[in-house]
């Protein structure tokens, strides 16, 4: 009769010719520290250009790696003048991590700052035509609320689903416009970052 193994003897059976690569481990390990590094970084916790130079320089990589990863997805289109701070921020941190191409990042990070900056004129400029363009509509609309109630009624266009609509409507086909180059300069900051 044969021995019936158990399914832990089983699995070490298969996995006793493993090993672990300790240098892979530890370049994870740096950069999930790396992230957290970022992470502190954004909360105003953490100067990252002070915390590379504290790392073990066989780190250093896998630590600017994890900084990088976190940074690059914070680059977004602005949503009101506080993104320009986080821009700014974000700026800072990669150029931390891109010290070998920093003038040629600082050179793209003014480009995209003027981009984000026109964003926001146009956004606003958007609004108020849009809010122009579909106040008749609103008007009839208030006019018919009025009559039905018997009293003045005013209806807040964010309020009103129709107007919601147009407004996504426009605003989205803007924000495609420029989120193309948004995807644009985070492509040319990871080239930088990779050579």
């Amino acid at each position: 009769m044969g021995v019936i193994k158990t399914a832990l003897e089983i699995a070490l059976e298969k996995t006793e010719n493993v090993k672990s690569d300790k240098s892979s481990i530890d370049q994870y390990e740096a950069r999930r520290q790396g992230k957290k590094m970022a992470n502190a970084f954004l909360a105003g916790e953490a100067d990252i250009a002070e915390e590379l130079k504290k790392a073990p320089a066989s780190d250093r990589e896998s630590l600017k790696q994890g900084v990088f990863d976190v940074l690059i997805t914070q680059v977004a289109l602005p949503t009101g003048d506080d993104d320009k701070n986080k821009l700014e921020k974000l700026g800072k941190g990669l150029s931390a991590v891109l010290s070998q191409k920093k003038n040629e990042f600082s050179s793209m990070l003014k480009q995209i700052t003027q981009v984000f900056s026109q964003f926001l004129q146009e956004s606003a400029q958007y609004e108020q035509l849009i809010r122009q363009q579909f106040a008749p509509k609103l008007r009839k609309k208030e006019e018919e609320l009025s009559r039905r109630m018997g009293r003045e009624v005013r209806i807040d266009p964010l309020q009103d689903p129709e107007f919601i609509a147009f407004y996504n409507q426009h605003m989205n086909a803007l924000k495609s416009n420029y989120e193309g180059i948004v995807g644009q300069f985070k492509e040319e900051v990871k080239k930088m970052f990779i050579s």
